[in-house]
């Protein structure tokens, strides 16, 4: 039986997915590079550090990695700034778990600063004590780093512990970590997150109740 839930933050707890496209083609855009279609799916899920080679197509030395990750850090915060919406349902999901004492955390590849403020503008930071960032960890999803140490902050095995996940390279690494997932279409098909591993996947929060989910 599932006795804790760890959420990943973007496309999950935020529906954040057009400031971050947007981020990335401006950054693009800004070098010349012409972007391919869905070029966004190669980003989503994994640290801005990561995304950048698999962007360019090239090897990038870290320097550069990091100086273009924070340019695109920079462009999505002034995106953000005009409002981000949590995911339907979320708040209410969330609320009813800290009432029946269920320990909840973030496991995310956005930076810490990104997540204090994202979540708090939303209502949703003081039901989280655990976050795990893009700070915390040496590997990105879909290594399975991320979770693992949710588990491990949370004091709970991974066989105890279900994650919400909107990425494929997320779903991944949950089920890499022994963890059950359950795919969130903010941002891929059911068919591609059932294929990366979740088992059920869900439009949004709205009218979901954890008992059906936490005895399967």
């Amino acid at each position: 039986m599932t006795s804790v839930c760890i959420f990943d933050m973007d496309g999950v707890l935020i529906d954040s997915g057009a400031h971050h496209r947007k981020a990335w083609a401006v950054l693009l855009e800004e070098m010349a590079v012409e972007a391919e279609p869905e070029f966004w799916r190669l980003t989503i899920g994994r640290p801005a550090e990561e995304a950048v080679p698999l962007l360019l197509k090239r090897q990038v030395a870290r320097d550069e990695a990091r100086r273009l990750a924070l340019r695109k850090r920079e462009l999505y915060a002034a995106f953000a700034a005009e409002g981000v919406q949590s995911v339907r349902g979320v708040l209410s999901f969330v609320d009813g778990l800290a009432r029946l004492g269920v320990p909840r955390a973030v496991g995310t590849s956005a930076t810490r600063s990104d997540v204090e403020s994202l979540l708090a503008a939303l209502g949703l930071r003081h039901y989280f004590d655990v976050m795990v960032t893009a700070d915390d960890v040496r590997l990105g999803k879909p290594d399975p780093e991320v979770y693992l140490e949710s588990a491990r902050r949370l004091g709970a095995a991974p066989e105890l512990c279900l994650v919400f996940e909107d990425s494929l390279v997320g779903v991944e690494a949950a089920r890499r970590a022994g963890m059950r997932a359950i795919g969130v279409t903010t941002a891929h098909t059911v068919d591609e997150l059932r294929g990366a591993g979740a088992e059920d996947t869900i439009a949004d929060f709205e009218g979901l109740a954890w008992d059906s989910i936490a005895r399967r």
